[in-house]
């Protein structure tokens, strides 16, 4: 080699990366993955009251008979929500159909976020009385998964990463969901949903229903803590398109606020 090399070449061998080691696999981590709790990297814990910035109209107030807008169902759901009986629903016992986990997080009012053990993340509503519970992890060996249907289905969650960078998402009507968040986001996908309402009119979903929601948490410029869950509801029997909302919920300081009232059907 002609010794005018040498130099040069021992020179790029520390800066350049040896193909070889620079393709060697990471190390698999070692012992059991962290718990649900442990692995947040965000905290949802705490009192929170929604605040209604969108769809006034259909949230506030029980929707006019076959008022189906903005919900994009096929003939048969518009033929089985305009044969809405809510007479009937109470005879029956069926006062919670709108308070179903599709429905639920539209309702107005507000929620105690918890852990119920390390890898359940328990939501209480006030309206409605109703509880959610997000399972991480695998499921568990009696495959609680296929047990009977409720209303609130069964959830299992997971973390992940912010999917557009770390600026926080506006506040109010029409803003996206999803355009940023400064923290990582939790997905939570629920099945094995007993059939009610997407609204108190009647507006149906079948047992098919798969529902996926993406919680973001951020702070407003005043400090305070937000959270928005965007709702991905698909239905193949009653619906011609996955339905899609946002829902805002703002930090409270305590639960002095917290009403809890029963279901209703109107």
């Amino acid at each position: 080699m002609n010794p005018f090399f040498r130099p040069l070449l021992i020179g790029l061998s520390l800066v350049m990366p040896i193909p070889l080691y620079a393709q060697m696999p990471p190390r698999p981590p070692t012992g059991p993955p962290p718990t649900g709790h442990a692995a947040a990297p965000v905290d949802f814990t705490g009192n929170w009251v929604s605040v209604v910035s969108e769809d006034w109209r259909w949230r506030m107030v029980t929707p006019l008979r076959n008022d189906f807008a903005n919900i994009p169902l096929n003939a048969a759901g518009s033929q089985l929500g305009k044969a809405w009986d809510p007479a009937k629903d109470a005879a029956a016992g069926e006062q919670c159909r709108a308070y179903a986990a599709p429905a639920i997080m539209r309702e107005p009012g507000r929620l105690k976020i918890s852990w119920q053990d390390d890898n359940t993340l328990k939501i209480v509503t006030d309206a409605g009385q109703q509880t959610r519970l997000f399972h991480f992890g695998a499921p568990p060996a009696n495959d609680a998964a296929t047990g009977e249907r409720d209303w609130q289905g069964y959830s299992t969650a997971a973390w992940e990463a912010p999917p557009h960078g770390s600026h926080p998402p506006g506040i109010g009507l029409g803003v996206g969901a999803r355009a940023g968040a400064n923290s990582r986001s939790l997905e939570v996908v629920t099945t094995r949903i007993r059939p009610g309402y997407l609204r108190k009119n009647g507006v149906p979903f079948s047992a098919d229903t798969k529902m996926t929601e993406y919680f973001d948490l951020f702070k407003d410029p005043d400090g305070v803590d937000w959270f928005v869950v965007t709702t991905i509801v698909d239905d193949p029997r009653y619906l011609t398109a996955p339905w899609v909302t946002s829902t805002h919920f703002k930090r409270e300081k305590d639960a002095s606020r917290w009403r809890p009232t029963p279901c209703s059907v109107m």
